[in-house]
């Protein structure tokens, strides 16, 4: 094995006893071992030996907070808990619903047992809180209650009524003539006068007059082949009003 000379490090053959730089004895010189790799201690994969210090500027986690003394600590939410709320909230609904259907049927209820119904020979007449509706299809109304004249020679028809009520009168008389539809609205034109307002079609017209406030006049008039025998239709609606 090589040498090398202790004083100058010239390496020095191993069958010489002297350096052949500087002439040191071989016996002086350290021989240098062969290079080994150092040993490495194994990873400690345990919790660290007694007497471990951390480093420097290290703090530790802070420990979880502390139960609120008495408190009970509660189970996560189930699914189930949201079911029952949303079938609560449709419960309530439903049950809205039946009561306005019963308030519905309660003020129907009073309504039907408001009304009195009573008839003979053919009149009909019904009594509510608000007033009283008469009809009568064999009743006969003067000028006066019509606040025209009655077309000369004509037939008392179906549909004759009186409506009272708090704010007023009205009411409503239906004729027949043989006479043509011409010649009745002539007729109610010269009754009602150039105040009145007439619409006239084919087979049907309408003349109205409106006195002041509280009074309007309306005659209808038509005629038409399949119905009343093709004779000539009047109906008359004669509105008063009490209002102030």
């Amino acid at each position: 094995m090589a040498t090398y000379c202790s004083k100058c490090g010239a390496e020095v053959p191993s069958d010489k006893q002297f350096c052949a730089n500087c002439g040191t004895p071989v016996a002086a010189a350290a021989a240098v071992p062969a290079y080994a790799p150092p040993a490495y201690a194994p990873v400690a994969t345990s919790a660290p030996q007694q007497g471990y210090a951390p480093p420097s500027g290290y703090a530790p986690p802070p420990p979880p907070p502390a139960a609120y003394p008495g408190a009970v600590a509660q189970p996560p939410a189930k699914s189930g808990g949201v079911l029952k709320i949303v079938l609560i909230v449709v419960a309530i609904f439903v049950g809205l619903g039946i009561l306005g259907a019963a308030a519905v049927g309660f003020t129907v209820w009073r309504v039907a047992h408001a009304i009195h119904t009573s008839g003979k020979n053919g009149e009909v007449s019904i009594d509510t809180p608000g007033g009283t509706y008469t009809a009568n299809s064999s009743q006969h109304y003067s000028s006066s209650d019509l606040g025209t004249d009655i077309y000369p020679g004509a037939q008392t028809g179906k549909g004759g009524a009186r409506l009272t009520l708090p704010t007023g009168t009205m009411i409503t008389a239906v004729y027949t003539t043989t006479d043509s539809k011409e010649q009745v609205v002539n007729y109610y034109k010269s009754k009602l006068g150039s105040d009145a307002s007439v619409y006239d079609s084919a087979n049907s017209a309408m003349i109205s007059l409106q006195k002041g406030q509280k009074e309007s006049i309306m005659v209808t008039v038509s005629q038409n082949e399949t119905s009343d025998e093709g004779k000539t239709k009047i109906a008359i609606v004669h509105t008063t009003s009490t209002k102030e």
